[in-house]
């Protein structure tokens, strides 16, 4: 699996964790969030490997210490990722950034 499917996977099954998620009067906001985070996925997938963006990801960690594991942000960025409801390249930009100010 490729790093931009890796990332896209991850970002499709956090999208469906937040349609499955039920809250009362949570104002439709799992359901932006998941909608954000299926563009993300979208948008990953699309990306080629070399892209910029995944190198980021990866200097950052994101795919393991070699750089070809499966994509998992860690605890930071998995925070993040769970209440996105911005845009794709942001959410890609965002990470890295958080990941490294917690380091």
């Amino acid at each position: 699996m490729s790093r931009s499917e890796s990332l896209a996977a991850y970002l499709r099954t956090q999208a469906r964790r937040r349609l499955d998620r039920v809250e009362t009067r949570d104002d439709g906001r799992n359901a932006k969030c998941a909608l954000a985070l299926l563009d993300a996925a979208a948008y990953a997938s699309g990306l080629p490997d070399d892209d910029p963006l995944l190198t980021l990801l990866d200097q950052a960690g994101c795919f393991g210490p070699l750089g070809c594991d499966d994509f998992d942000p860690g605890e930071v960025g998995y925070r993040l990722i769970r209440g996105w409801q911005g845009e794709p390249h942001a959410l890609l930009l965002a990470l890295p950034a958080a990941i490294a100010a917690t380091a």
